[in-house]
This record gives C-alpha cells, structure tokens and sequence, in this order.
C-alpha cells in the first residue's frame, strides 16, 4: 500500500491500480489547524498525531487492507509539528501546543501498544531525532539534548548550544552528523565520538 497524509485525514492505496484501501479521517476541530506531524509506520502498523485538540491514535492494517483502532487519545500525546520516533516497543516525543499562551510542551515516552504514559517531563518545543540507542533533542531555542532512549526515566547526557532562537526545522541525522537549521544558519555537528 501506499499511504497518503492530507489535512482530511490518511488515505491508503494500491500501489499499482491506486484504488482505495482505506480512509481514516483524521483532522483537527479547530479550522486553523494543520496535520504538521509526518504518520509513524511500525510494521503493520500507522500511528497518528495532532495539536488543536486531536491527539494521537493507533490503528492497524489488517489483511484485508481494512484499520483497526489500538488505542486514541488527546491526552496522550498531541504533536503540534515534531513527528516523534519509535524504539524498542516505545515512542518518544513532544506533547502539546507549542505557541504563546499555552502551557509549556513536554517530552513523553509512550508504551506503543497501550498508549499509556512512561514517563513526562516539560521540556518545550523541539524536535526528536532517534541516533542508534540515544535520542537527539533539538530545542526551539537551538539548545541540543543528547538523552538515552529509555522506558524508564528521562537522563540528559550532555548538551550544547548549536543555533540561536526560532528553530523548529526537523533535524537531518547521517553517519554521524547532525544538520540542522535555523532562519538564518545552517550547522554541521560531529558526534561520531560522543
């Protein structure tokens, strides 16, 4: 299948006719919203995430191409526009609304099949890049966390400041490097020896 994520919802289809699978709508209950938060594929199956009051939900694709609903919920975990990560059975990232006047975001690990809360911390906003066994923060403010990939607790293990404010471009990760951007600068970080 082919899968295809639109402001309505998500959209499977055959790869070589392009009918329909399946539908899922998925959509914000605010007009001005946006479904920023690219859709998580693990096997078989496609975990979703939005601000504006939406939330996240785990659906699988069953043989016949059909969804069944894991689990959903708005309290869960709530992208605005970071796409979290998967690792050993559990999701890592960013909870709530990220713009002026709402409580500060945090950092979730989630248990994938059930959907329940590991472990929050207020973090803010920022991006989450999985590195190996290690989670790459990218904070909003250019501050970069290095933190183990772990159920059990949140740890930072070291962390620099990379760019100046305003950033919220995802990371690119590749043997080694980091590249990440800001309005106005671009930086290559080595971490191949940390």
């Amino acid at each position: 299948l082919a899968i295809f994520f639109t402001r309505a919802g998500l959209v499977g289809t055959t790869l070589n006719g392009g009918e329909v699978g399946f539908e899922f709508p998925w959509r914000s209950r605010m007009n001005a919203s946006v479904n920023a938060a690219t859709p998580l594929v693990i096997g078989d199956q496609i975990l979703l995430s939005a601000s504006y009051g939406t939330g996240a939900v785990l659906l699988r694709v069953k043989p016949d191409n059909s969804l069944e609903k894991v689990w959903s919920g708005d309290d869960v975990l709530s992208n605005h526009y970071a796409t979290c990560v998967h690792a050993d059975g559990f999701l890592y990232g960013i909870d709530g609304r990220v713009d002026p006047g709402f409580p500060p975001a945090r950092l979730r690990c989630l248990d994938l099949q059930t959907g329940k809360v590991r472990w929050s911390e207020d973090f803010g906003a920022a991006t989450v890049t999985l590195a190996g066994k290690h989670l790459l923060l990218l904070k909003e403010t250019g501050e970069l966390v290095l933190s183990a990939a772990s159920p059990a607790k949140f740890t930072v293990l070291a962390h620099a400041q990379i760019l100046g404010g305003g950033v919220r471009a995802h990371p690119a990760w590749a043997d080694g490097f980091l590249y990440a951007r800001s309005r106005d600068k671009l930086v290559s970080v080595d971490l191949r020896k940390r």
